[in-house]
């Protein structure tokens, strides 16, 4: 290799360095894609290597039966939910950004449900939700708002608002972080022109704060809708599903490991995968058109 020329090591080099990361890249990425995709063209049980060719039957079968797509109801609560996280998210972080006497405490606190494992978070709001010795309903019954108590995992109409809940408040301290990240890099002199200006507050947030951490809430925004079509751990761990709570992602697991269908189970994740991508598209294209 020293006998080389610079320009055939560097080459040399950087093959060198790109081969491990493409070769990873191809065994944990590419090929379970391409396994998945094949997988969804048969009739496979899960079980041994008998599985028959039956091409596109399963997405047929996917895009014919109403029940199927029915689930995105439930994922809808999530991106609301996601939504309403996102907008308080950077809230506090302007709050948080500013001189305020203990910001750091505020922020690890609010940080830390994010840390959490999702398994001790539902566990956690299982106590809080329990219709008889539930910390909400015995704070509401406390404060004299008898009226106000509710059987919030029992009731259909109220099940999907109590689990998106669970995600807003786990996943927020995450958001927010990634508010004060972007916040911190934008010039004070900025604020400090628009004050000598004459400028509210609020157009300080409307015309300085927005446009220049605007690239991030478009990743917010993408990373909430895809974490909306993907929710799982949280509804699955709290009620497997049951009381109307099923997600899309719960309902392709069921279809694997409950019904040993893993065919129809992969032609339903692809399907998921086409689905995120073609919204985010949509959402890059539509939302955030100005300025490209």
């Amino acid at each position: 290799m020293f006998n080389l020329s610079y320009n055939k090591q560097k080459y040399v080099i950087l093959a060198c360095f790109l081969t491990v990361p493409l070769i990873l890249l191809l065994m944990f990425s590419v090929y379970p894609a391409l396994a998945l995709f094949y997988f969804s063209l048969t009739d496979w049980d899960g079980l041994g290597f008998d599985m028959h060719w039956i091409g596109f039957a399963n997405y047929k079968d996917i895009f014919t039966r109403a029940d199927i797509f029915a689930v995105f109801r439930t994922n809808l609560y999530y991106f609301v939910g996601g939504l309403v996280q996102t907008a308080l998210a950077l809230w506090f972080a302007v709050i948080l950004s500013d001189r305020l006497r203990g910001r750091y405490f505020f922020q690890v606190m609010l940080f830390l449900p994010y840390v959490l494992h999702s398994v001790a978070t539902v566990i956690m709001f299982k106590n809080v939700y329990h219709a008889e010795y539930g910390s909400l309903n015995t704070l509401l019954g406390a404060l004299g708002l008898t009226a106000w108590k509710q059987m919030w995992l029992g009731n259909p109409h109220l099940v999907n608002f109590s689990l998106a809940f669970i995600s807003m408040w786990k996943y927020f301290g995450l958001s927010m972080v990634i508010f004060i990240g972007a916040l911190q890099s934008i010039p004070k002199d900025l604020y400090e022109a628009a004050r000598i200006d004459g400028a509210s507050g609020w157009q300080s947030f409307r015309f300085i704060t927005v446009p220049s951490v605007r690239r991030v809430i478009e990743l917010m925004l993408i990373l909430t809708l895809t974490g909306a079509l993907e929710a799982f751990d949280i509804p699955y761990v709290m009620m497997l599903g049951a009381n109307g709570t099923t997600t899309f992602v719960i309902q392709t697991v069921d279809m694997a490991f409950k019904f040993e269908n893993y065919g129809l189970a992969s032609a339903m994740a692809v399907v998921l995968l086409l689905i995120v991508l073609l919204v985010i598209g949509l959402q890059r294209k539509l939302l955030f058109r100005e300025g490209r």
